[in-house]
């Protein structure tokens, strides 16, 4: 692959959509929580201000982690941005506690 091709390539990966704080549902937040995986993946996210997909992933398929990072961003728990061919994720907490005040910090402080 010619380095033209391989720009073309990464500078056409898709974005991700995330919703609008307003728009946040809280059962849909619970439910994303309400997975043990995900819960582990917000509570990594909670102690850092980015982190991949790789370094949360635990050893697990990414069709799985795919899935799981994608329930999180469509309940607005997390944001997702690319870097070349990295995903760089992050807690949307301040949005979050716009909307929701204190439940994220109240769900994270029960282990």
């Amino acid at each position: 692959m010619a380095f033209s091709e391989a720009s073309v390539i990464i500078s056409t990966m898709r974005a991700y959509k995330h919703p609008d704080p307003q728009d946040f549902v809280l059962e849909r937040i619970l439910y994303a929580l309400s997975d043990p995986v995900r819960m582990e993946i917000v509570r990594c996210l909670a102690g850092v201000t980015e982190a991949t997909c790789g370094e949360l992933d635990g050893g697990r398929p990414k069709s799985s982690m795919s899935h799981h990072f994608r329930v999180l961003r469509d309940a607005g728990l997390v944001q997702t941005r690319s870097v070349g061919t990295t995903h760089m994720n992050s807690l949307r907490l301040d949005a979050l506690d716009g909307r929701f005040p204190g439940l994220i910090g109240a769900i994270l402080s029960h282990k």
